[in-house]
C-alpha cells in the first residue's frame, strides 16, 4: 500500500433498509397486533403446563421424602426458565420462525431487513418480552399503536418484526381488507 492512500481504520459495514414496509404491502400488518395477544395466551399455556406439572412433582417429591426434597424445590424457577428460554429459541429458530401460537395465528417473526429469524434471537426475543412485560406490563402494548409496523418494545430493542405468513398475506391481498 502506497503511502500517499489513506489507511483504514476500523470496520465498515453497510446498513441494510427496512424489508417491509407498510404502505406497500399493508397486507403483512394486517391484524397482526389482535392476533400476537391470541398467540401469547396460546404460548402462556405451553409453557405453564409443563411448568404447572413440574412444580407438582417437586411438591409431592418434597412431601413423600418428609421434606428431604424440599431444596430441590430451589432448581423450579431456573428449570422454568430454561424451559422458555429454549421454547422460545427453538420455536422461533425453525423454518417457521414462529412460536406455536404464532403459526395457530398466521404469525412469523423477521428481522428489520428480512432474514427469518434464529435460536439465538429466539431467545432472546423471549427474554426481553418477559423482562420488559414484569417491568412494563400493560403499556408494552402500546407502543404498537404508535409506529407502523405494529412492533413492540421488543421488536425495536432487537430488530425484529412481526408480519403476517405468507398464505395468509396472500388471502389478505386478494381482497379487499388488505388493501
Amino acid at each position: 500500500m502506497p503511502q500517499t492512500e489513506p489507511k483504514r481504520i476500523g470496520v465498515s459495514f453497510e446498513v441494510k433498509p427496512h424489508a417491509y414496509d407498510p404502505i406497500t404491502n399493508p397486507e403483512l400488518f394486517d391484524g397482526v397486533l389482535a392476533r400476537r395477544v391470541v398467540a401469547f395466551f396460546i404460548d402462556l399455556i405451553i409453557l405453564s403446563l409443563p411448568a404447572v406439572v413440574l412444580t407438582l412433582l417437586f411438591f409431592v417429591f418434597a412431601i413423600v421424602t418428609f421434606g428431604l426434597g424440599a431444596p430441590l424445590l430451589l432448581l423450579l424457577w431456573p428449570t422454568i426458565v430454561i424451559w422458555a428460554l429454549l421454547y422460545y429459541g427453538f420455536a422461533f429458530g425453525s423454518p417457521h420462525s414462529a412460536t406455536v401460537g404464532m403459526r395457530m395465528m398466521d404469525l412469523e417473526m423477521r428481522t428489520w431487513y428480512g432474514s427469518p429469524a434464529y435460536f439465538l434471537l429466539g431467545a432472546m426475543h423471549g427474554l426481553l418480552f418477559w423482562l420488559t412485560v414484569g417491568w412494563l406490563t400493560p403499556f408494552i402494548l402500546l407502543v404498537g399503536f404508535f409506529n407502523d409496523r405494529g412492533r413492540l418494545l421488543h421488536d425495536i430493542l432487537l430488530g425484529t418484526v412481526i408480519i403476517n405468513n405468507a398464505s395468509r398475506a396472500q388471502a389478505l391481498r386478494g381482497s379487499d381488507r388488505g388493501i
